[in-house]
């Protein structure tokens, strides 16, 4: 089965033509490649210490495209802790980077008795029909993705996404990490306006996770706002089938076509 990327050694990935992207099928969506960061965040970790942090926050700053090639990563520890860190790591092509993630990672504990929340559950995966990007997106990512949606509103849509190619052949990924490789989908699949109106391509993906996800499922309780000034947001609650799990938002450049 194809993957999204294929390792060619310690810190140099190539991307397959899985990662396709939407806006200009000749440039990687970045969903995968928020994937691979992750992972290597996790790896880092794992290589270093033993008492499984968390991976509680991702920022993600998107710098520039990304043609359909390999891609280099670099991890740093930005400040070390015993029982809280914040790692860096950049994903480069040819030398320039383009993305970069600063991640927070927390030590686990026992809170089960304080636990609780008050986001909405949204319907699960049976409940929702089949959405397909056909006519409204190209690439081949989007065609990647196993997706069940019901959208209310321009801009307004409750959906579930799983992958189905795998991150990287042959190598243990984490929940998170397969997560994070699909869910800068989001902002596409609740679209205020059709693509071929206006461009509204996200510049970052802040992603904040009290519980991991468990299960195959991803579920998005998604909210899209366009500004007056050029500028809009993609807000998303995060699920899995046990229930909420997070949150995640995308500030949006807003790009009318003529």
């Amino acid at each position: 089965m194809t993957a999204y990327f294929e390792r060619l050694d310690r810190a140099s990935f190539r991307a397959t033509p899985a990662v396709q992207g939407a806006w200009n099928t000749a440039e990687q969506h970045v969903a995968p490649a928020l994937g691979l960061l992750t992972h290597c965040v996790e790896l880092d970790r794992d290589s270093r210490r033993v008492d499984d942090l968390r991976v509680a926050r991702l920022s993600f700053d998107i710098l520039g495209t990304l043609p359909i090639g390999v891609v280099d990563l670099d991890v740093r520890v930005l400040r070390a802790g015993r029982t809280i860190e914040l790692v860096g790591a950049t994903l480069s092509h040819n030398g320039r980077a383009a993305v970069v993630l600063r991640a927070w990672l927390l030590a686990p504990g026992d809170t089960a008795s304080i636990a609780g929340g008050d986001f909405p559950t949204i319907p699960a995966p049976d409940d929702l029909e089949s959405w397909h990007a056909e006519g409204l997106w190209p690439g081949e990512f989007v065609r990647t993705v196993d997706a069940r949606r019901a959208e209310t509103a321009p801009g307004r849509a409750q959906f579930w996404l799983r992958p189905g190619v795998p991150l990287l052949n042959g190598e243990p990924i984490s929940s998170t990490a397969r997560a994070l490789s699909i869910l800068d989908i989001a902002n596409g699949i609740a679209p205020r306006h059709p693509p071929t109106a206006v461009a509204f391509p996200n510049l970052d993906t802040t992603v904040h996770l009290f519980t991991e996800p468990r299960g195959e499922w991803l579920g998005f309780d998604t909210t899209v706002t366009f500004g007056t000034n050029g500028i809009g947001l993609t807000h998303s609650v995060l699920h899995d089938e046990h229930g909420p799990i997070g949150t995640m938002q995308q500030i949006l450049t807003l790009r009318p076509r003529a």
